[in-house]
């Protein structure tokens, strides 16, 4: 380490008289120091620094132009979408319109059927009923008949005795043979 800084101990040593050497005015020195360096820079650092420049730029230009495409086909997808989203919402408004319809169409169905039903319902009711009232009313007229009938036997057979009995057969035996005679 000591070989590296001794050969910097020199350089501020040089004589002043008429050899080259480093000026050690500060003042002096640092604006023609500093003009020599920006030549030398700017001289051999231009063709790089306008290379480093052109490549930075071109790099930007692609950057946009694939920035560009990409936002057109972004905005390609966004109005395939918001074209999808409309048809979706229509077809959606069209099957609640057509739902709706469908079942306003199956409720005033079922009523009919259940008021149908309700009608068939009444009338085997009714029929029922007219059913049971004639089954009544012949169940009554055969027990009055059958009472009749008795009491009319009751009271032929107390009444009659044999020679009325026969009287009556033989008036009996007369009408029929006079029927059979005028059917003939």
């Amino acid at each position: 380490m000591k070989n590296v800084t001794d050969s910097f101990l020199p350089l501020g040593n040089w004589p002043f008289a008429g050899s080259f050497g480093f000026n050690t005015d500060i003042l002096a020195t640092n604006p023609i120091n500093l003009s020599v360096v920006l030549g030398v820079l700017i001289f051999f650092g231009k063709g790089v620094l306008s290379d480093l420049l052109d490549n930075r730029k071109q790099r930007i230009l692609k950057t946009i132009r694939n920035s560009e495409e990409l936002r057109e086909g972004a905005i390609e997808q966004l109005e395939k979408a918001r074209d999808r989203l409309r048809k979706v919402e229509m077809e959606a408004d069209r099957f609640r319109e057509n739902g709706y319809s469908e079942i306003e169409r199956e409720k005033w169905n079922l009523i009919n059927s259940i008021y149908k039903t309700l009608e068939q319902l009444e009338n085997y009711k009714n029929e029922t009923i007219h059913f049971e009232q004639q089954r009544v009313i012949n169940q009554v007229r055969q027990r009055v008949f059958q009472q009749a009938l008795r009491g009319a036997l009751g009271t032929l057979n107390s009444c009659l005795n044999n020679e009325l009995h026969l009287r009556t057969i033989s008036a009996n035996i007369g009408m029929f043979g006079a029927m059979k005679e005028i059917t003939d």
